[in-house]
């Protein structure tokens, strides 16, 4: 079993947070103040770092990725959203596309599907193997961030340091033969793909590769290196928190909101900060009723009012936050009886057409 630990809410969803090789799960705690206040935040230990449990290699991905299921299983998550920094990204790749029905949201920072090549994760193996972690690790933390924040460089040194040779070995050998190049097409959660600007380990290109692979993912960049999560803290903090917990992203989708954001000009900044603060801050995350229950009643009064745009968006929204065909029909139906034949054949009209497009 590999080790964890609990912080943030006691109750709640739960967001998992997966480490980089080489680290422990302390590398999250620039962030953990500000999502703790949504979540439930399970942090674990990839195999032989923070204490878990280094069993014999060689290890693939795909297993350090069992791990994280298994894990869920023992403590009983059906569903969690899931964010992770390289080693830690690429368990997330994996979970997302063999297990989708668990992951709800995805955030992959500095990582990739494949590297350039294979042989400078098996001569590090071998040096590992030789000399120990400790022999690396100042070398390899140099390019975890950029010159000028060398500062951030002994704490993370002393987390290389302590892992298990082997382990490490082992997961570096998991590198070399990773390739999720195919894999990441079927990752479905929706995902946002962070990227350091001066990253060497894992270059931009490589997250600008993931976000045109996975399906409807957005891409973001932060003026760090490798580590982008701790040098770029306060910016990848606020990165994360609007992808994890806007409701407006998670009822209409990141597409729209994206659009939205950016048709933004000076004369409809504040129309949209009030949309933001007041329909999706204030009202749609009142606890008094569930999202599906939400969300039958906006389209309901949509329909009435014969607002046609906004219904298709509702539309859509509706079959995300989990309403059927069925259910939305019924709502249509109750339209008729009470706001009139008229107003329910025209949103009739339009949610067909929505519909439709669902099957293309």
């Amino acid at each position: 079993m590999i080790r964890y630990s609990w912080s943030g809410l006691t109750e709640g969803p739960v967001l998992v947070l997966g480490n980089s090789l080489g680290t422990t799960s302390a590398m999250w705690d620039r962030q953990v103040p500000a999502l703790g206040e949504h979540f439930r935040l399970l942090r674990y230990e990839h195999r032989g770092h923070g204490g878990s449990v280094a069993p014999p290699g060689p290890y693939t991905v795909d297993e350090l990725g069992a791990d994280v299921l298994a894990l869920l299983d023992v403590l009983g998550l059906e569903r969690v959203s899931y964010c992770g920094l390289s080693l830690g990204g690429m368990v997330g790749m994996w979970l997302a596309a063999t297990a989708p029905e668990r992951v709800d949201r995805l955030a992959l920072c500095c990582t990739t599907a494949k590297f350039d090549s294979a042989q400078p994760w098996l001569d590090r193996a071998a040096a590992v193997r030789e000399h120990g972690t400790a022999s690396i690790a100042e070398q390899v933390v140099a390019r975890w961030f950029t010159p000028e924040r060398v500062d951030l460089a002994p704490e993370f040194t002393a987390m290389l340091a302590g892992t298990e040779d082997e382990a490490y070995a082992s997961c570096c050998e998991a590198l070399a033969e990773l390739d999720f190049t195919q894999l990441v097409s079927g990752i479905r959660a929706p995902t946002l793909v962070l990227v350091g600007d001066r990253d060497p380990a894992t270059p931009p290109t490589h997250g600008r590769a993931l976000a045109e692979a996975i399906p409807g993912a957005r891409l973001a960049r932060l003026p760090a290196a490798h580590l982008a999560t701790v040098q770029a803290a306060e910016q990848a903090t606020a990165l994360l928190v609007d992808h994890f917990t806007s409701v407006r992203r998670q009822v209409l989708g990141d597409a729209h909101v994206d659009r939205a954001l950016a048709a933004t000009d000076e004369f409809t900044a504040d129309f949209q900060e009030f949309i933001g603060r007041y329909a999706w801050g204030d009202i749609w995350t009142r606890p008094g009723l569930d999202r599906r229950t939400r969300s039958c009643i906006t389209l309901a009064m949509l329909a009435t009012l014969c607002h046609e745009e906004e219904l298709a968006m509702h539309v859509r929204a509706a079959l995300r936050v989990g309403l059927s065909r069925e259910e939305i029909k019924e709502v249509l139906l109750q339209v008729a009886v009470y706001a009139g034949v008229p107003a329910a054949n025209r949103a009739f009209r339009v949610a067909q057409q929505v519909l439709s497009t669902q099957d293309e």
